[in-house]
């Protein structure tokens, strides 16, 4: 994977993880442009995520698990969670499938 498609999917991610936590805000306080901002924030994702100019499943495939990773840490070091070990674990599933993924691709061609 090259470095330009790293940068883009920790961008998507942080857009999409960042979008996620600001309606969530929104709907827990009420605040409409706190759900406007987070909507805004999720259709740019759409548009960065799909930068990079793979197969679809490939694409997202991949992305997921990079999505996962900033997802779960996010939670634990800016939300302050406590993230059970069956998430950790879960995490790396999900890491291990996106490896398969993009690692899988380079030795079918």
């Amino acid at each position: 994977m090259t470095t330009v498609a790293w940068i883009i999917f920790i961008a998507a991610a942080a857009l999409e993880v960042g979008g996620d936590a600001i309606i969530r805000k929104g709907l827990h306080g009420s605040v409409l442009g706190f759900i406007v901002s987070g909507f805004l924030m999720l259709g740019c994702y759409g548009m960065v995520v799909n930068l990079v100019k793979w197969d679809f499943s490939r694409l997202l495939g991949v992305y997921v698990a990079i999505f996962a990773v900033i997802s779960v840490c996010t939670g634990r070091f800016l939300f302050k969670e406590v993230v059970p070990v069956s998430t950790w674990l879960g995490l790396a599933i999900i890491v291990v499938g996106g490896t398969v993924i993009q690692v899988g691709a380079g030795v079918a061609k």
